[in-house]
């Protein structure tokens, strides 16, 4: 028989933390080395416990998870770790993919999608939520992986999804008026609009802004695809 994954949790709730392990521990090829809130040192444990896989919790209270990902992405390769959150949005995925993470639980997965997750991330695929494969965004997240994610990219994520009709619409050469018109908004809501992608995206120019549209085109079809922020 394989050697039992094995898999470290911290987790801030205590219910949904012994909840998590009670489930683990009915599976022959999962060991639960240890379960815990934020307080103690992760790096501690990984030292003391080897996992193979972290399960940890997205918004713990009195540690950074980001930077949780981070060290353990440097310091300790070999382990594998899982993300979990409520709903996590489509820039916290990115940041945490790029910072090493393999995979993500909505904390609203069902039992078998959890199990799967783990024993997927355990050897060596990356797992994203359901809701977002199948998506560009899977497939940026899948640059992210490979560095090839580029700052623009990451900011054009953030994006409102007003602010990506705006880039369109200068891309199909309307000015300012013409898309508040169309928009049903004040020539000023929309000057506002162009300040603010402009700064997202390092440009100076409406000129420049169409370009990235037609240059990203794939990207600016996005809105259709994922569920973008909202104004």
């Amino acid at each position: 028989m394989a050697d039992k994954i094995r898999l470290l949790i911290i987790e801030d709730n205590p219910l949904l933390r012994e909840g998590i392990s009670a489930i683990v521990k009915r599976q022959a090829d999962i060991r639960v080395v240890s379960e815990s809130g934020s307080r103690k040192r992760p790096t501690q444990m990984i030292c003391d416990l080897k996992p193979n896989v972290l399960l940890l919790d997205l918004g713990l209270r009195n540690q950074n998870s980001l930077d949780i990902v981070r060290i353990v992405g440097t310091d300790f390769p070999q382990v594998k770790v899982i993300v979990m959150d409520l709903a996590p949005t489509e820039a916290d995925i990115l940041l945490f993919v790029h910072a090493g993470v393999s995979g993500f639980v909505l904390k609203g997965a069902t039992t078998e999608d959890f199990l799967k997750t783990i024993r997927s991330v355990a050897r060596g695929k990356k797992v994203l939520p359901q809701l977002m494969t199948d998506s560009l965004f899977s497939q940026i997240v899948e640059q992210a992986v490979d560095g090839r994610i580029t700052p623009r990219v990451a900011e054009a994520v953030r994006m409102t999804r007003r602010e990506r009709q705006v880039i369109l619409l200068i891309a199909d050469g309307l000015s300012n008026k013409e898309i508040a018109n169309k928009l049903h908004l004040s020539t000023y809501t929309v000057k506002s609009h162009v300040h603010n992608i402009l700064e997202k995206l390092l440009l100076r120019s409406r000129v420049q802004i169409a370009k990235y549209a037609l240059t990203n085109s794939q990207l600016m079809k996005a809105e259709e695809s994922i569920s973008l922020i909202e104004e």
